[in-house]
């Protein structure tokens, strides 16, 4: 069964929505105490308010914008270094973008990096040392199937999610020893409001098999629970990443040039 010891907390990261507020739903579910974290704070205070009546567990809201430079450090002094010990990290903030690479604005770019990378690397690292004192611990990094192939038209997005994968699976092996827990989640499409924000025109949809959120949040923290590296919730996805390993190189980047070129996006970047 997942859960941390009396007096500890889970942390869970880009809490507001899709994934996150999933995930965060199904620890509250569990009875295990929980700290949110988005930009959002009226979102964070009313997810808050709710999980702690109908859970009967206590929830708080600590706002923090991950992209910000120092704010995972900022993060952790606000949560486990204010005497609430971390001992199961969702390291879930992020987002994409559609379109070509050359139209994106360089900014926005550089602040998906800072977030899907630099901020989980920072919070995932102070995570670890504070779970590495204590001889327990877990984290879920959650990455995507984006992470298994170069994605034209998702460069830098799935460039990140590539850096996220390998690193969990990485720490996976280095944190073991030391009692700590890493695993990967891949979720595919998901019923969500990335592609939204990710800048998909309305109407379009990226045509892969999808999930709804509370499935792939509870794949994987059942992943996390029975100590698993990876975990990739759907089947079909599981299914095309074994096969693109079996075809040049060259060929699937090819194949998701022609899907994503068709896809409109909602205006300009």
């Amino acid at each position: 069964m997942l859960e941390v010891p009396k007096g500890s907390w889970a942390l869970v990261t880009g809490a507001s929505a899709g994934i996150g507020e999933a995930l965060a739903e199904r620890l509250a579910e569990r009875g295990i105490p929980l700290l949110l974290t988005a930009r959002s704070a009226g979102r964070l205070a009313e997810l808050a308010a709710a999980w702690r009546a109908r859970y009967r567990v206590e929830v708080e809201a600590v706002p923090c914008d991950l992209s910000a430079p120092g704010a995972a450090s900022a993060l952790f002094d606000a949560t486990e270094g204010a005497g609430r010990p971390v001992d199961l990290l969702a390291a879930n903030a992020g987002f994409g973008w559609y379109g070509p690479q050359v139209e994106h604005p360089l900014d926005r770019t550089l602040e998906m990096l800072r977030l899907n990378v630099v901020g989980t690397t920072e919070l995932v690292h102070l995570a670890l040392g504070a779970m590495r004192r204590r001889g327990r611990g877990k984290i879920l990094v959650v990455a995507s199937t984006a992470a298994f192939l170069p994605v034209p038209y998702m460069a830098v997005y799935a460039a990140t999610k590539a850096y996220d994968l390998s690193l969990a699976h990485a720490l996976h092996e280095e944190a073991a020893p030391d009692g700590v827990t890493v695993t990967a989640l891949c979720p595919g499409t998901t019923r969500t409001r990335f592609h939204r924000v990710a800048g998909l025109a309305e109407g379009e949809r990226v045509r892969f098999p999808a999930l709804d959120p509370g499935t792939v949040a509870e794949a994987g923290l059942q992943g996390l629970e029975r100590g698993k590296a990876v975990v990739v919730p759907n089947l079909l996805d599981r299914l095309w990443i074994a096969s693109g390993r079996l075809v040049p190189r060259t060929w699937p980047p090819r194949i998701g040039a022609a899907v994503f070129s068709r896809l409109r996006r909602a205006g300009p970047a």
